[in-house]
């Protein structure tokens, strides 16, 4: 049996992950589960899958549950995950929100644990590092997302040396089909209604302003070697491919299914060997005839191009895009900004020059609370418009 510890259990990457080890209980043993503040539902997998390490956020959740939880040892906090992620298991599927998911990969690569990536934030801040880190650990870093986890796929059994460009599909959020002027009306509840997939609430929002697509070509150049001339996005609103790859003799490989994240999930989970499933099969006849492309509106969907920016420009602009675009979701979801204020203030951070090198893992958090600071400084101000 494979032993994994999943970082961010209760939300919705961690929730599915547990009902493909509920359908597969004689591949898979959870050892280990984190859980900001969903105690109620931690609680529940507590007695589920009898882990013998939790972390919690708040120390006196970890005091309660131990009172009804002897057995087990609990971590707190940020200092938690990242103690946790270094314990022995056979791997660690990392389903944390934002840079929080930065430090525990780092320490579970460390020690040679293989990772099941869902935290794309990792490496679009920490990229080169990782991917060093790996590298000389002999280790696995298997992309958990859907459009990572189709180009890993379409990859299987070629060589990186014969590829000509990576294809990235993007659903094109619920507002695909908005002008820039029209995007200043959008609300948060229609924010959060994404037209094809079940996500948490900030990956959602990233979605919608098409951040999360930019953020996915800066991992796609980490994941893969590959530069950013090489990676090209197409809105593709019925998410039926995934993602592709060209060759260099024009041959494209493309991975398709109806969207669902317990597809790729359990491939990450089981490699090398894929789980058998009972669910339905692609309908090729009923999605055949309606499988469009578009090309996205980078001068309305601005986030995009930034992420293509960073990537150019280097250095640490990959670092202050992720901070501040996690401080402007964080306060659009809380109704303090406009959905068009997200994109506009990323706009000015990344025109500030903000020093700060990024060769260690101490040197990325701090510049990313410098960041964030500089960002909530613009928000109070009124500056954002």
């Amino acid at each position: 049996m494979k032993e994994i510890i999943i970082l961010g259990s209760t939300g919705s990457i961690g929730t599915q992950a547990l009902d493909i080890v509920d359908e597969n209980s004689d591949k898979f043993k959870v050892v280990g589960l984190s859980c900001n503040s969903k105690i109620k539902e931690l609680k529940h997998q507590i007695k589920t899958y009898s882990p013998k390490y939790v972390c919690v956020s708040k120390e006196k959740d970890a005091i309660e549950l131990k009172k009804e939880f002897y057995k087990v040892e609990f971590f707190v906090g940020s200092l938690g995950l990242f103690e946790m992620a270094s314990l022995k298991c056979d791997l660690l599927l990392n389903a944390l929100m934002g840079i929080s998911g930065l430090a525990p990969t780092y320490n579970a690569i460390k020690n040679g644990v293989d990772i099941a990536l869902a935290n794309k934030e990792t490496m679009v801040t920490g990229g080169k590092l990782i991917t060093d880190l790996a590298k000389e650990k002999n280790v696995n870093i298997l992309p958990v997302d859907s459009e990572h986890s189709a180009i890993f796929q379409c990859l299987m059994g070629n060589k990186m040396s014969s590829v000509k460009r990576l294809i990235i599909t993007a659903s094109g959020g619920p507002f695909r089909n908005m002008n820039l002027k029209e995007l200043e009306n959008v609300t948060l509840r229609q924010a959060l209604k994404h037209p094809n997939w079940s996500m948490g609430q900030k990956i959602t929002i990233d979605s919608a302003t098409m951040m999360n697509k930019g953020l996915e070509v800066i991992e796609a150049k980490w994941l893969f070697g590959i530069e950013a001339d090489k990676i090209d996005v197409l809105v593709h609103p019925e998410s039926i491919v995934h993602s592709m790859v060209e060759y260099e003799d024009t041959s494209i490989i493309a991975q398709l299914g109806y969207p669902d994240m317990r597809i790729p999930i359990g491939l990450a989970l089981n490699y090398p060997d894929r789980l058998s499933c009972l669910k339905e099969s692609l309908d090729f006849i009923k999605a055949g005839s309606t499988l469009n492309f578009e090309q996205p509106k980078l001068d309305v969907f601005k986030p995009l191009s930034m992420a293509y920016d960073a990537l150019k420009e280097g250095g640490n602009k990959s670092v202050v895009l992720n901070g501040a675009n996690e401080v402007l979701v964080s306060e659009f979801l809380k109704d303090n900004i406009r959905f068009i204020d997200i994109q506009n203030t990323l706009i000015k951070i990344m025109d500030m020059n903000l020093d700060g090198k990024i060769d260690t893992l101490e040197e990325i958090l701090a510049l990313d609370i410098e960041v964030r600071a500089k960002t909530m400084e613009i928000i109070k101000r009124g500056e954002q418009c």
